[in-house]
């Protein structure tokens, strides 16, 4: 048994999610954010035998796009002040990130 742990954008979990249970997987969802850009992101948790990890991942991988966005920083000008420009910069969000973990054990009750 495994445990698929993939974080991913808060717009793509619902389209995951809704691809998970068709597919007859279950999944737990939890709120998270992400450390760069402070956004919401969505953490999934899937526990499938490791015969099914592939597809779990390849259809995580596959729906959890990632996309160009722009956004506007705070970075530091030298100076006796130590103020702060803002400038935009573009940056890819999105995709997903996976960890495939070993479960020793598992119960349903």
């Amino acid at each position: 048994m495994k445990l698929v742990v993939a974080i991913v954008q808060d717009k793509d979990a619902g389209r995951i999610l809704q691809e998970l249970v068709k597919k007859d997987y279950r999944a737990t969802r939890l709120a998270s954010t992400g450390g760069f850009l402070r956004e919401g992101n969505t953490t999934l948790l899937v526990g499938v035998e490791e015969e099914q990890v592939d597809a779990v991942v390849g259809m995580i991988g596959e729906l959890g796009c990632s996309r160009e966005k722009l956004v506007t920083p705070l970075s530091a000008v030298g100076g006796p002040m130590d103020s702060y420009v803002p400038y935009p910069v573009e940056v890819t969000v999105g995709g997903a990130t996976i960890f495939v973990l070993p479960v020793d054990q598992y119960y349903r009750f």
